[in-house]
């Protein structure tokens, strides 16, 4: 059988390499032993960017610059830390710091303790560290998500939903809100999927806050949580989750954030309280158009513009459902019993009030009711609650309409289509008396149809799923409806609340009011469900931080590691290759070896792929005693790069500055070469002198040298050294700058005894020299021009010296006086 491939260019497989991985290693030799203790450290290349006057060498104080290092292993991988510390003369630029993916960045204020949180100051050195590079470090790995086993640990009997989450760097995370508990409650949980087992950062549950900060302890809350909760993800922030909350002054927003295990505020969207209509308390919240859209007790809509946190302009808006549990009380002392749901470009909601269940509808583009729903309709009888509201789509999967469903009493439901005109109901088998639903969770199934799983307890039900299928209008074929779960948690009471859908390994996972966590099947309903997947986001522009190009040669493929390839049904399994926005490039069948060729994918045209593995288990044998499968996915390319700024400090003082990194890895330690950055001094560090040249106003030594009261000018009297003579010179240099100047020469071509004089000295800053001299003068009269040549202490070499100005003197004859113009206007007088 060929293997898989993506594009026409060929690639050399790994599937020797694989299968050695696929078989016990053998005891090493002790000549193993010693060659492997023997690998060397990899290697760390250091270089700097000036991010301020690009190319510009050397730099200049206060430049901000770019420092790169990188790293590139021994072909063994491992565990790697690079560090670097920012030395005298720079200082850290704040949130600078980037890593290759999968690294982890640590900061460190004293130079040698990090912590993974950045401080807001002091920063003295920085690291990345990664505990499992993948050999030649330009590929990723995801640990494959196993068939999840019911679990009840830490998710609590009133954990409503669960909430998928695949972070970034590869955890699997099921979170839950536990539904209609108090603000002080703690009722926040995190279960990692990949050892069903709680998350990092418990005792969980914890309670949530409307202060944006790590989650807390006990009973410390002060946000309280509704009925039937639903929940939207920001789009632009990963990891980011809004939930409906209140305080007890407030309707509004939640914000949690999973990645940092914290609260990121609340939102306050409408007040509680009011008389004779309350608002007490809200429902769950989906998303339209940017905005997060939900209802309160009073039937009006809220709205939050994700973008801003800001509550959208002119909401709340005017209801559009019956309101209910409106009397006057604290808020969440009354439930909210109703839904919302998207379908069409409209939003419908449901309530319940005692005359009976309602539906509303509204137009996001108009922030009205919309056309057809003036006033909300009827959705059962005098006494009916409902806790949900659902779409129902055409065989072509177009939205139609939305039904709403019945919590106890007959079972019925009641539906109208978009337009707001009674539809005929989905047809669901018959159902028995008391049975409670809840939103349902809808989904592309693995064999491309839309469908609906519904979850129901209640009645004669412990807990049941029911699936419908929207392409062919009926229950899903081969899956009783509804399909209970026996053997889950002994009895099968799961009490169903409801659903997400785990796409990369296309399972289904549940939870409901009996506290089990479980999977299931979408096909069959089986639980746990046999199935595995990974998904591994490539963006290969993200190993690099230089910001030039060319750093990237081309795709390699996507590869299963550490698992028995007898053990998939690899003919029904398959690797969906995807742009970030999620559209499909391809989805592919696993080669024979495990791989999916990914080099006939242009890097250029897709600098980001997302790749999905979904597997389908014969068996769970390599799940477990320690053993991790994962996928595998990577290019060819340059050595992934560590990246950080610094400001260049301004000081004169400092004239270059000096980095060096350093690390360990798997074959011990390593040190980068040292970047030398010179800096050339700005006009601020440089020092000016300044020469004044002058002539001795007498013809006595003694009263035209060193310490002589001269007069001294700029020109000697008529007369003063008859034809010839010696003229007395003193020259004055002074450094106006803010610096020495050093090796200070004097230029005089006329003059050199003045140049001997003189010699080479050092010129503080704010200090003055004189040098005096004299010329014995054949030829009267003659001016005398003088300057000085001079260095800036610290320049980088191979500056230039500078020169000054010059500055002049005249040694006069009578012949000054006749040609002077005073003595032009005399003489014309006369005549």
């Amino acid at each position: 059988m060929p293997r898989s491939r993506i594009g026409t260019r060929p690639v050399l497989l790994l599937a020797a390499a694989l299968a050695l991985a696929l078989v016990p290693a053998a005891a090493p030799t002790a000549a193993a032993e010693q060659a492997q203790a023997a690998a060397p450290p990899g290697s760390l290349v250091k270089s700097v960017q000036n991010v301020t006057h690009p190319g510009a060498n050397p730099a200049n104080h206060g430049d901000k610059v770019n420092w790169v290092l990188s790293y590139t292993d021994n072909g063994d991988g491992g565990a790697v830390s690079v560090s670097d510390a920012i030395a005298a003369g720079h200082t850290y630029v704040p949130g600078s710091l980037r890593v290759p993916p999968d690294w982890t960045a640590a900061w460190s204020t004293d130079g040698s303790t990090f912590t993974t949180t950045e401080p807001g100051s002091g920063t003295v050195a920085v690291r990345g560290s990664i505990a499992d590079l993948q050999p030649g470090g330009t590929s990723l790995a995801r640990l494959l998500l196993p068939p999840v086993q019911p679990t009840t640990t830490s998710t609590g009997g009133d954990g409503f939903t669960p909430l998928l989450y695949r972070s970034a760097n590869g955890a699997v995370e099921s979170w839950n809100i536990y539904h209609h508990l108090a603000t002080t409650a703690p009722k926040v949980v995190c279960i990692n999927l990949l050892t069903t087992q709680p998350c990092a950062g418990g005792p969980w549950p914890r309670p949530l806050n409307s202060t944006a900060g790590p989650l807390g302890t006990g009973a410390t809350g002060d946000l309280g949580s509704p009925m039937a909760s639903q929940f939207v993800f920001d789009p632009d922030r990963p990891g980011i989750v809004y939930y409906a909350a209140f305080t007890t002054t407030a309707l509004g927003v939640g914000c949690l954030d999973l990645d940092a295990r914290a609260n990121c505020g609340f939102f306050p969207l409408t007040p509680t309280g009011g008389s004779p209509v309350s608002e007490n308390n809200l429902a769950g919240f989906v998303q339209s158009g940017g905005d997060v859209y939900g209802v309160s007790s009073s039937g009006a809509v809220l709205c939050l513009t994700m973008a801003t946190q800001a509550p959208c302009a002119g909401q709340p808006y005017a209801a559009v459902v019956a309101p209910h549990g409106t009397q006057p009380g604290p808020a969440g002392s009354q439930h909210y019993f109703g839904s919302i749901v998207a379908a069409g470009g409209k939003l419908f909601m449901s309530s319940s009030p005692g005359t009976g269940a309602t539906v509303g509808c509204f137009d996001p583009a108009t922030k009205a009711a919309c056309t057809g729903w003036a006033a909300p309709k009827p959705a059962g009888p005098a006494g009916l609650t409902t806790y949900g509201v659902f779409a129902t789509y055409t065989t072509t999967g177009d939205a139609e309409g939305v039904c709403v469903p019945p919590s106890g009493g007959a079972y019925q439901l009641h539906c109208y289509t978009v337009g707001g005109a009674a539809l005929t109901p989905p047809a669901f088998p018959s159902m028995p008396s008391g049975v409670l639903t809840f939103n349902p969770k809808t989904i592309t199934g693995p064999d491309g149809h839309l469908r609906s799983y519904f979850p129901f307890w209640g009645g004669s039900l412990l807990g049941a799923t029911g699936c419908y299928d929207w392409n062919t209008d009926a229950a899903c074929a081969g899956m009783a409806f509804p399909r209970t779960h026996p053997g889950v948690g002994g009895s099968g009471a799961t009490r169903d609340y409801g659903y997400d859908y785990d796409a990369a390994g296309e399972c289904l996972i549940g939870l409901g009011d009996a506290g089990l966590l479980f999977s299931m099947d979408p096909i069959t309903g089986a639980s746990p469900c046999f199935r595995a997947g990974a998904s591994l986001t490539l963006t290969a522009p993200d190993f690099y931080c230089d910001g030039q190009s060319g750093h990237i040669t081309g795709y390699q493929d996507a590869r299963l590691v550490d698992i028995d390839l007898a053990n998939i049904d690899l003919a029904n399994s398959s690797a969906t290759i995807s742009k970030p926005d999620s559209t499909v490039i391809a989805t592919v069948p696993f080669a024979p070896d495990g791989s999916v060729d990914l080099s006939g994918i242009s890097p250029a045209t897709h600098p980001a792929l997302v790749i999905d593995a979904s597997l389908r288990l014969l068996n769970v044998d390599d799940f477990g005693g320690g053993n991790q499968p994962h996928l595998v996915a990577g290019f060819e390319g340059d050595p992934p790069q560590i990246c950080f700024q610094s400001t260049l400090s301004s000081s004169c003082d400092v004239t270059a500055v000096s980095n060096t990194g350093s690390g360990t890895d798997a074959g011990g330690q390593f040190t980068s070469n040292t970047v030398q950055l010179p800096i050339a001094p700005g006009a601020a560090c440089q020092p000016h002198l300044v020469v004044n040249k002058e002539i001795c106003q007498d013809t006595r030594a003694s009263r035209c040298g060193p310490g002589g009261p001269g007069p001294w000018a700029k020109t000697s009297p008529a007369g003063l050294l008859g034809l010839l003579g010696t003229a007395y010179w003193r020259i004055t240099v002074t450094n106006d700058g803010p610096v020495a100047a050093s090796q200070v020469t004097v230029n005089d071509p006329v003059a050199a005894s003045c140049v001997s004089a003189a010699g080479t000295f050092t010129l503080a800053a704010g200090a003055s020299k004189q040098i005096h001299c004299s010329s014995f003068l054949l030829l009267l009269p003659l001016t005398n021009t003088a300057s000085v040549t001079y260095h800036t202490p610290g320049a980088p070499q191979g500056t230039p010296p500078t020169t000054s100005a010059t500055s002049s003197a005249t040694a006069c004859s009578i012949f000054c006086i006749l040609g002077s113009p005073d003595r032009a206007i005399e003489l014309r007088e006369r005549g």
